[in-house]
Parts: structure tokens; C-alpha cells; sequence
């Protein structure tokens, strides 16, 4: 009789298999992580860049937006208010001015005062961030002006309280290397203009210049600094009043 024969694998050939199939799988596995990391940074470089070009746009749009408005300030010793002065604080890491737009309601809704100053972020870096206040009137600003103080070029000029960050803070730019504005006077007579790091002027100033810096990597999008003009077209002697 003819011995029978069985089909079947060996036990070294499920190894083999099992084996393979193990491979496949971590090879696998091993693609998608790396497609998912490189997806993720890809994603998380592109909402960077798009937070850098939006702050520089909203920036543009908060200095374009300014009113020439009036402010009421305090007394000496904080004792009553004095006259009226014009509205705007202008310092190499502080800006202070009301202006009709806001990350609130754009272009849409009521005034508001801006407050933008440069403090410390993290890993010795700064970082931008702007407060906004709704104005309602010259009264508005009661709170922030604190008088008059000398000014070797002026006389006197406005003194304000601190820009201060707070919970409803909103940070404009972050990972910044450096934040600086400085503010455009023209000298009509003298035919020249200067751009001054310290606003104590009594009128408004023609421009302000933002420089800006980033510490990222050299493929992150890099803030561009960017000068923007001031065009007052309403008179100071029209009030706003919140009605």
C-alpha cells in the first residue's frame, strides 16, 4: 500500500509568518507616526505663521483706527481733575490711544482704548500684548492719566499710569527677540523728519513704526517691522459720547 500524504505547514514556517507579519505591522505603525509627527509640526508651523501675519494686520488696523480724542486727567496729588489733554501715550515699549478698532468687534462696534506694551515671556524672550478698554468719553481715561510731569523739551507732559497684564490680556506676538515703537515727527519749516523712541509732544505724532524680531527658527515665518501713518480727519473739539 502507498503511504498517505497530509498537506500542511511546519511549525519553523507559522514562525517564519507570524514573524514577517510582525515586521509589516511595525513597519507600518513606524510610517504613521512619522507622517503624523511631521503632519503635526507642518500644522503647527502654519498656525504660527498665520498668527505672525494676522498680529502684524491687526496692528496696522489698531493704528490706522486711531481717534484724536481729549482726556481728563487728575490733579496734582491726585486732587481734581485738571483741563482736557490730547489722548495718547507713546513710549519705546508702551502705547497707549483710543481707536475705533478692536480685536472685540473690528471695525463694527464702539471705541476703545488700546493699551500695548512688550513684557517678559519665556526663556528670556518678550512677548506683545494689548488690553482693551471700552471709551466712553474724555472721563474714561481719568484712571490712567495721572497728571502732568516737566519735560525738558515740552515743559510739562502727561503722565501715565502702567500698562499692566492682565486675565483678559490678549498676546499679540510671542517669542520675540525684541519689540520697539517709535513715533514720526515732521518739521515742516525745517523740511526733515525724525523718528523719536519717546512721544512728548502735544499733538499727535504722524506715524508709528513697530520693529519687531523673532527668536523661532530660521524657516518660521519672521514678523515683518512695519511703519503705519497717522491721518487725524475729525476735530478734537467733537465729543464721543457712548449713547
Amino acid at each position: 500500500m502507498k503511504a498517505r500524504t497530509q498537506a500542511g505547514v511546519t511549525l519553523i514556517e507559522v514562525l517564519i509568518a507570524i514573524t514577517l507579519l510582525s515586521l509589516l505591522s511595525v513597519g507600518m505603525l513606524f510610517a504613521m507616526r512619522v507622517g503624523l509627527n511631521a503632519w503635526g509640526k507642518a500644522n503647527d508651523r502654519l498656525m504660527s505663521n498665520r498668527r505672525t501675519a494676522g498680529a502684524q494686520r491687526v496692528m496696522q488696523a489698531h493704528i490706522a483706527g486711531l481717534m484724536p480724542v481729549l482726556t481728563m486727567c487728575q490733579g496734582p496729588s491726585g486732587g481734581a481733575a485738571m483741563g482736557k489733554a490730547i489722548f495718547f501715550q507713546g513710549e519705546p515699549q508702551s502705547m497707549r490711544f483710543v481707536s475705533a478698532y478692536s480685536l472685540q468687534e473690528a471695525w463694527r462696534g464702539a471705541p476703545y482704548i488700546l493699551e500695548f506694551q512688550v513684557i517678559a515671556g519665556e526663556r528670556g524672550a518678550v512677548r506683545l500684548i494689548v488690553n482693551e478698554i471700552p471709551y466712553t468719553g474724555p472721563e474714561a481715561g481719568l484712571p490712567m492719566c495721572l497728571g502732568m510731569i516737566p519735560d525738558p523739551i515740552t515743559g510739562t507732559r502727561l503722565r501715565f499710569r502702567a500698562i499692566e497684564a492682565g486675565p483678559r490680556s490678549f498676546v499679540l506676538a510671542d517669542n520675540l527677540e525684541y519689540c520697539r515703537f517709535s513715533y514720526l515727527e515732521r518739521l515742516p519749516l525745517a523740511g526733515r523728519e525724525e523718528w523719536l523712541p519717546d512721544w512728548t509732544r502735544r499733538t499727535w505724532p504722524f506715524g508709528v513704526r513697530v520693529e519687531l524680531a523673532s527668536t523661532g527658527a530660521a524657516s518660521d515665518l519672521r514678523p515683518v517691522s512695519f511703519a503705519a501713518p497717522i491721518r487725524i480727519r475729525r476735530s478734537t473739539e467733537i465729543q464721543y459720547v457712548d449713547e
